[in-house]
C-alpha cells in the first residue's frame, strides 16, 4: 500500500480523495492555487503545497508544479480526481517516469478512449454496441453526404476530442449538414485543438444511461451497476440516479456483463465509466470515462462498496476487493449536483457563503468542501457540492430527497436548490419518465 497520496484537485473531489486515503492509513498532501488556501481539503490533509496562481493553467494544470510538490513532500502516488489532469495520458507517463503512481488506468487506455473515433473502433471489436455512424473521421462533405444517407437522418456531428457538448451539432437534413460540419470544426479546433469530426445516427429521445466498472488490470473486471443520467443541460448532467429507473433486471445485468467483459479482455485498470444512449431497449456506446464520475456516490449508496479505496486498492497492486458474484444492489439512490449558478439562467455566482447548513438524517450523503464563510472562486468549477440520498425503493428515495432538499440552505450566493426543489415535485421526474432532451424542454417552457 501507498505511503502518501498527493491529491491532484481541489473542491469536493479532493476532499472526498483525502478521506479515503485516511480511513487506509495513508498520509495526504493537498496541492491548491492561491485562490484555494482556505480550502477544507487544505485545511485537513497532512500537508499542503502551494503550487501557483488562481488560474488552472498556471497551478491544478501545470504538470511541473505537481512534480514539485510530490518531490517536496516525499508522495509515491497521485489521485487526479476527476477534470484537470485525470484524463491526461502525457501526465501519467511523466508520473511513471518519475517512479510515482498514477492512481488511474494505463496511458493507453486513456489515450484510446479519449479519442472518440478510437474508442469507438476500440469498443465495437470489444463486443459493446455503437452508435450507427461513419468508421473514421469525415474529410468532406461529399462523404458526409453518403454516410449520412446511409444510417439516414438526422444525424449528429461530433468532435472527435470532444466533451461537454462543444463540437456537437445536430443536422436534420442534407440541407444542414454542410454547415454542421463546418461549426463542429470550428468548434473543435478552437476548443481542443483537433478539429477531427465524424458522423453518427441522432437519436431523437434516448436516455443517457452509464455503466460503472472496475478492472484490476491483470484481466478481472466487474461492474457495479448503471446510473441514469438523463436530466442533462447542454449536455451537463444536473441529477443522476441508481438504478435506472427505465431498465429491468435482464437489460441491466445483459449490458453489466457485455461491459465488464470488454473491460477485462482489455486489461483495464481501475474506475471507468462506459456511457450510453438507450432508446427502444437498445444500448448505443458514446464515450468511456477512464476516471472516477462525479456522481460515483450513488452507485457506492446502492452496492456499498467505496470507490476510492478500490481505485487505491487496485493502483498499488492490490487487485479487486469483491468479486462479481459478490455485488449486491440494495434499494435506490439520487444525487444532485448543487451548483453556485442562478437557478433559471444558470449564470455563475461566485461570492462567499454566508450560512451553509447540511441536511442529515438515515440516507442522507452531503460532498462538498464549503463552509460559511467560505468564498467561492470565480476561476473554477461551480459546483457547491452533492447531495446523495438514498432509499430501499426510489418512492422512498424521493420523499427522502424532498425533505432533504428543504433542509439544505446556502445563504450569500445564488444556488441550484430551487431547481431541484421544483424538480423532486414534477410529475414526470416522479414517474421517471424523461430523456436527455426533457430538462432543457421544461427550463424553456418555466422561462
Amino acid at each position: 500500500m501507498f505511503q502518501k497520496i498527493l491529491i491532484a484537485n481541489r473542491g469536493e473531489i479532493a476532499l472526498r480523495v483525502l478521506r479515503a486515503a485516511k480511513e487506509l492509513g495513508i498520509q495526504t498532501v493537498a496541492v491548491h492555487s492561491t485562490a484555494d488556501a482556505d480550502a477544507m481539503h487544505v485545511r485537513l490533509a497532512d500537508e499542503s503545497v502551494c503550487i501557483g496562481p488562481p488560474a488552472s493553467r498556471d497551478s491544478y494544470l501545470n504538470i511541473h508544479q505537481i512534480l514539485a510538490a510530490c518531490e517536496i513532500t516525499g508522495a509515491d502516488a497521485v489521485h487526479p480526481g476527476y477534470g484537470f489532469l485525470s484524463e491526461n495520458a502525457k501526465f501519467a507517463e511523466i508520473l511513471a517516469a518519475h517512479n510515482l503512481t498514477f492512481i488511474g488506468p494505463t496511458a493507453d487506455h486513456i489515450r484510446v478512449m479519449g479519442d472518440k473515433i478510437e474508442a469507438k473502433r476500440t469498443v465495437k471489436k470489444l463486443g459493446i454496441p455503437v452508435v450507427p455512424g461513419s468508421e473514421g473521421a469525415v474529410t468532406d462533405d461529399r462523404e458526409a453526404k453518403r454516410i449520412a444517407a446511409d444510417i439516414g437522418y438526422p444525424v449528429l456531428v461530433k468532435a472527435s476530442a470532444g466533451g461537454g457538448g462543444r463540437g456537437m451539432k445536430v443536422a436534420r437534413t442534407e440541407d444542414d449538414l454542410s454547415e454542421a460540419l463546418s461549426t463542429a470544426r470550428n468548434e473543435a479546433g478552437s476548443a481542443f485543438g483537433d478539429d477531427a469530426v465524424y458522423i453518427e445516427k441522432y437519436l431523437e429521445k434516448p436516455r443517457h444511461i452509464e455503466v460503472q466498472v472496475m478492472g484490476d488490470g491483470m484481466g478481472k473486471a466487474i461492474h457495479l451497476g448503471e446510473r441514469d443520467c438523463s436530466l442533462q443541460r447542454r449536455h451537463q448532467k444536473v441529477w443522476e440516479e441508481a438504478n435506472s429507473p427505465a431498465l429491468n433486471v435482464e437489460q441491466r445485468t445483459r449490458i453489466g456483463e457485455t461491459v465488464s467483459k470488454a473491460m477485462a479482455d482489455l486489461g483495464y485498470s481501475g474506475a471507468g465509466t462506459i456511457e450510453f444512449l438507450y432508446e427502444n431497449g437498445e444500448f448505443y456506446f458514446i464515450e468511456m470515462n477512464t476516471r472516477l464520475q462525479v456522481e460515483h456516490p450513488v452507485t457506492e449508496a446502492i452496492t456499498g462498496i467505496d470507490l476510492v479505496h478500490e481505485q487505491i486498492r487496485v493502483a498499488s497492486g492490490g487487485g479487486l476487493s469483491v468479486t462479481q458474484e459478490e455485488v449486491r444492489f440494495h434499494g435506490h439512490a439520487i444525487e444532485c449536483r448543487i451548483n453556485a449558478e442562478d437557478p433559471r439562467t444558470f449564470v455563475p455566482s461566485p461570492g462567499t457563503i454566508t450560512h451553509f447548513h447540511t441536511p442529515g438524517g438515515l440516507g442522507v450523503r452531503v460532498d462538498s468542501g464549503v463552509y460559511s464563510g467560505y468564498r467561492i472562486p470565480p476561476y473554477y468549477d461551480s459546483l457547491i457540492g452533492k447531495l446523495i440520498v438514498h432509499g430501499r425503493n426510489r418512492v422512498e428515495c424521493m420523499m427522502r430527497l424532498r425533505r432533504a432538499l428543504d433542509e439544505f440552505v446556502v445563504d450569500g450566493i445564488n444556488s441550484t436548490l430551487p431547481l431541484f426543489r421544483d424538480l423532486v415535485g414534477n410529475v414526470d421526474v416522479a414517474n421517471g419518465d424523461y430523456d436527455i432532451h426533457w430538462l432543457e424542454n421544461y427550463l424553456a417552457k418555466s422561462a
